[in-house]
């Protein structure tokens, strides 16, 4: 998952201490004795393990196995070409956190573990939703960490001058309320550029769409399917109510920094964005709301991009054992809780999410996650979102006028070129 401010979801700083706990739900199970001595190295990506948990899981872990933990923080830039060279030497790290899309490329090729034992002994309530990136091949590969997905940031203070007193439980509600602050405001009622790509790639999710299909033994495009296009008729629907480019992606200029002017009624982004909004304008902090982005029925929240991260155990490690030992502390209820409530992150138990109280863009994230996705996760997707991105160049021609059928077209032998590509 590429995101450099993932433990930043709120806007204030809500980091909270927790107690050290020197035991989880496994730690009677294993002794110290056969790992004394040893030395377990761990590569985390930078922002992902708060101060709180590091302190905590090291001394779990050190306590039960005897071993010491050497935690190497990773930046995020250039990082799957350095997973990649790490993974194919002789002795590689022994558990890295990966990227939940990245990790199907990084299995292909040998280099990760199986963990189909530690699925049985640990993860019978890990959700499916965020589970799935963590199987290749039908092998679990790795294990699920955390996620974050998107939510709508809103402007209390103009929704109050369009009359609005709550906030929508449809898309139809959704979209009525956006109308209502067009006609009673001034303000800009919703910031989407014609770009936003990880909100399109949801919307595909809620309608059930693929955006690639198996073809004579290969990947290719299936931007021309019916689903797809339906996701993009209601991207195209919520991009009316915006003024933004049609051509420009959420980052270009940063949407926390245009809604940090206080003349738009929402956008939606990651819960981290209100910080950059803050940032830019530290009045707005007051007036910035957040909600879980409704779908086509009250209850059923609309389909999201679920980014995330994962636990695996390099093949080449020769402390397997000992790296299964750090994933049950690691992932145990109270550090996997204590990891969702100080870095505000989903974690990868639904039973979990009570520990998010407090923070508010996390718990309008948590009620998507169970029904979110990723984008497709086969080891040739990579290539599909170099810059130009075929699909944004996709979303920008049908919302200048193109039907979606022709728009895919437009972009077929670009995409079918890129999914071919060896990776």
């Amino acid at each position: 998952m590429k995101r450099g401010l993932i433990a930043a979801t709120g806007v204030a700083a809500m980091l909270v201490s927790v107690a050290a706990c020197g035991s989880g739900d496994d730690d009677n199970k294993t002794g110290a004795d056969g790992f004394k001595g040893e030395t377990l190295t761990v590569w985390a990506m930078d922002g992902s393990t708060p101060d709180g948990w590091t302190k905590d899981v090291k001394a779990a872990f050190e306590k039960k196995t005897g071993a010491t933990l050497k935690l190497e923080i990773q930046q995020w830039n250039g990082i799957q070409q350095k997973v990649t060279t790490a993974l194919s030497e002789s002795d590689p790290p022994d558990v890295l956190e990966i990227g939940n899309t990245q990790t199907p490329s990084y299995a292909r090729t040998g280099g990760l573990a199986e963990l189909g034992d530690l699925k049985e002994s640990i993860g019978a309530d890990w959700s499916p939703s965020l589970n799935k990136s963590a199987v290749y091949d039908g092998k679990q590969y790795a294990a699920p960490w955390y996620a974050a997905n998107r939510v709508v940031l809103y402007n209390k203070k103009i929704w109050a001058e369009a009359g609005l007193k709550s906030t929508p439980k449809t898309r139809a509600e959704f979209f009525e309320d956006l109308d209502t602050i067009r006609k009673k405001t001034d303000a800009e009622p919703l910031y989407l550029p014609g770009q936003n790509w990880y909100f399109f790639d949801g919307l595909t999710i809620g309608t059930g769409a693929d955006l690639v299909k198996k073809e004579g033994g290969h990947w290719v495009s299936n931007l021309a399917d019916a689903k797809v296009a339906k996701a993009m008729d209601i991207y195209k629907q919520y991009q009316s109510f915006s003024k933004a480019p049609k051509n420009k992606d959420e980052a270009t200029p940063q949407q926390g920094e245009v809604f940090a002017k206080g003349k738009t009624g929402a956008f939606i982004g990651m819960g981290w964005e209100a910080a950059i909004a803050v940032k830019a304008n530290p009045k707005i902090e007051k007036d910035i709301g957040y909600f879980t982005i409704p779908g086509e029925t009250a209850g059923k929240p609309e389909g999201v991009f679920l980014g995330g991260s994962n636990l695996a155990v390099a093949a080449a490690s020769e402390k397997q054992e000992l790296a299964k030992e750090f994933l049950k502390i690691a992932l145990n209820n109270t550090f996997e809780g204590q990891l969702a409530e100080e870095g505000g992150v989903i974690p990868n138990k639904e039973s979990l999410q009570d520990r998010l109280k407090g923070n508010a863009a996390a718990q309008a994230a948590a009620p998507a996650a169970a029904t979110g996705g990723t984008t497709p996760l086969i080891p040739e997707w990579a290539a599909v979102e170099n810059a130009p991105n075929p699909v944004k160049s996709y979303m920008t021609a049908v919302l200048k006028g193109k039907s979606p059928a022709d728009a895919a077209a437009s972009v077929e032998d670009e995409m079918n070129k890129r999914l071919s590509q060896e990776q």
